[in-house]
């Protein structure tokens, strides 16, 4: 597993060298993490296609995703390297607290991020468990279509949860999880590793992101917090059901009765919490989608030298998105087109952008859309303030999000009039106007073009309803959170340089953009969440149903997200209605042919052979959802059988 890690993470930091100028090192090991495990989840999915998910297909997608560091046979950009290294060497090596801190800003990032999503998935006595209270549901779904691809078989990629229909869910980043396991680690781990890099990855990026553009040191230390531990107002849930508990705070905060920044009260969530743990698609789909923001910024803070080639190459990347967060891919579209009509003396750029772009997404779309039981009819409709339903919008968003409105607001207008009032405070320094004091300050109304994308996405996010689930609309809103955190922090940052005073408002403001998130997120770390995911019986009855079932046996189930099913890899008539729906596919008529075959008689028998149905299982999943006719089952001869686990063959 490290070592795939390892590989493709040197494939993309190599990678970097052809479209990313002046970047740190550690910038580089973190884009090269997401390039490196785009282009393999990528090559991957090619070569499986192939000739089929093996050894042989992996090793194949390796070399591709290693072949960038051919770049570095080139003198100038061996230069270039050896650089980027001396400079990272003189940053470690630097004397004094500078260095030191730095070492604890990140070194503290990672811990967190490895607590908790080592809470993601872990195993007991008990079963599979999840300390995430938002996972419940997600895990499984992510766990079918990884083993769906280790133990079942399934290349060409159909989905699990609804047998006969294409897999049209982004499913690169489980694919990735499926390589690492097929080579020998373990699911758990490869997830867990997975997630931390990523993660990190994002927190760096997001960090260089605010930097670029703000030019602001102390900004850019603060956007990544900011944005990983963001919420609401739900800590004012929290200070008065502290106040009325009779315990100690102590008592309470590791005891703590939910989570205060999602639920039927407050919706926007904190992006740890409640999508970078659940969505794992958008854990690799976000950083991918920054790296090329960041390039795309270059059209608008600089009259850069022509770089066609370069170009090409962030437009392929971000095409790899059709396949790894499709939504992301929208976003780029949006940000792209708006940049492009702000700098139309960029058109050239935009058009070799896009061409690439299209090469790899229109050709992985197509591929999607054929034969899938997905409704893209579904995914677009109009759809009035997302999720604030009868409550004023105004009122909802304040709520859910606190001050960042505001303060976003407040951000950018220092922005936008910063300019001016360094350029007075630097023309009577004793150093005058220089070139480089020059080159750090942005036009005034670069401030505006970058925000205007960003702004538009979260009126189409208020507008239109992007996904069959309305809250789904999250994943277009969450970019125009990740557009202002940069303006957010650049806002906190102007008043912790003012007197004492303001540094107490700037360190208040702060605490309220991220107690709530802080809070859910030491909910999930310090353990306070155990949810039941698959009992012990349940992982052994997979076990036993792995064994003596073919890799492709089609199996009938109730449609719950938990079904023993989802350990073995194989597919199910149907799975869970909620993952469906929110897929856009219509799962009524199925689910209404499921409970007649487990209610037994003739059509039963003809809805077995209709569907081609292999096994059946009844457990105590089954029992409880449906109403089974064990006698009509009897019939039928037993392939396993474990405590209340029991599987019958039909064909």
């Amino acid at each position: 597993m490290f070592f795939l890690i390892i590989a493709t993470t040197a494939g993309g930091f190599a990678l970097t060298y052809l479209f990313a100028d002046h970047k740190r090192f550690l910038w580089r090991f973190a884009a090269g993490n997401v390039i490196g495990a785009a282009i393999f989840g990528t090559a991957l999915f090619v070569a499986a296609m192939l000739l089929g998910f093996d050894t042989l297909a992996i090793l194949i997608a390796l070399a591709v995703s290693l072949s960038p560091i051919a770049i570095f046979t080139s003198r100038r950009k061996k230069a270039e390297f050896k650089q980027d290294l001396n400079a990272s060497k003189g940053r470690l090596c630097a004397p004094g607290s500078w260095s030191l801190l730095n070492f604890c800003y990140y070194g503290l990032a990672t811990i967190i991020l490895a607590l908790f999503f080592g809470r993601a998935m872990y195993e007991t006595t008990d079963g599979i468990l999840t300390g995430a209270s938002q996972n419940l549901g997600d895990l499984p779904f992510h766990l079918g279509i990884i083993f769906s691809f280790t133990e079942g078989a399934n290349f060409p990629p159909m989905n699990p949860n609804f047998a006969g229909a294409k897999l049209s869910y982004p499913f690169i980043t489980d694919l990735v999880t499926a390589a690492a396991v097929k080579i020998g680690a373990s699911v758990r781990d490869s997830m867990l590793a997975e997630s931390v890099l990523r993660a990190f990855a994002l927190f760096v990026l997001i960090e260089s992101f605010a930097f670029q553009l703000l030019n602001s040191r102390l900004a850019a230390r603060l956007a990544p917090l900011i944005f990983f531990l963001g919420g609401g107002l739900g800590f004012w849930v929290f200070l008065t059901q502290a106040a009325a508990t009779e315990g100690s705070i102590y008592t309470f905060l590791t005891n703590l009765p939910r989570d205060f920044t999602i639920g039927s009260d407050y919706r926007w969530g904190n992006p740890l919490t409640t999508l970078f743990i659940t969505q794992r698609s958008l854990l690799l789909g976000m950083p991918l989608a920054l790296i090329v923001i960041d390039y795309l910024m270059q059209w608008l803070l600089s009259h850069r030298r022509k770089r066609l080639f370069a170009d090409f190459v962030v437009g392929a990347l971000c095409g790899t998105l059709a396949l790894i967060h499709l939504h992301s891919l929208f976003v780029l579209f949006v940000v792209g087109v708006v940049w492009t009509l702000l700098r139309p003396r960029q058109i050239r750029s935009a058009l070799i952008f896009a061409i690439a772009t299209g090469s790899i997404a229109v050709l992985e779309l197509v591929w999607a859309s054929i034969g899938t039981a997905t409704k893209t009819s579904e995914f677009f409709s109009v759809h009035l303030w997302w999720e604030s339903g009868s409550e004023n919008p105004l009122i909802f968003w304040i709520r859910n999000t606190g001050l960042l409105i505001p303060l976003a607001i407040a951000g950018l207008f220092l922005a936008y009039r910063g300019r001016d009032s360094r350029l007075e405070k630097q023309k009577h320094s004793p150093e005058g106007l220089t070139d480089c004091n020059l080159k750090s300050l942005r036009p005034r109304k670069v401030m505006v073009e970058f925000y205007l994308p960003f702004f538009l996405l979260f009126i189409l996010g208020n507008l239109f309803q992007f996904a069959p689930w309305e809250w789904d609309n999250i994943k277009i809103l969450i970019y125009w959170f990740l557009g202002s955190v940069p303006f957010i922090s650049y806002a906190l940052s102007a008043l912790f340089r003012m007197a004492f005073a303001a540094k107490i408002v700037a360190s208040a403001l702060f605490v309220t953009l991220v107690l709530s998130g802080s809070l859910d997120v030491w909910r999930t770390v310090s353990g306070q969440v155990n949810l039941k995911v698959f009992s012990r019986d349940a992982v052994e009855a997979a076990l036993r149903i792995r064994a003596v079932t073919p890799k492709k046996a089609l199996i009938v189930n109730a449609p719950t997200y938990n079904s023993v099913i989802v350990l073995t890899g194989r597919q199910s008539l149907m799975r869970y209605p909620g993952h469906l729906s929110s897929h856009g596919i219509d799962w009524v008529g199925r689910e209404a042919d499921l409970k007649a075959i487990y209610a037994g008689g003739p059509l039963a028998r003809h809805l077995l052979r209709k569907y081609n149905v292999d096994f059946v299982l009844i457990s105590p999943e089954e029992r409880s959802m449906l109403q089974v006719n064990d006698r009509f089952f009897a019939e039928f001869p037993v392939s396993a059988s474990l405590g209340d686990y029991t599987l019958y063959k039909v064909r």
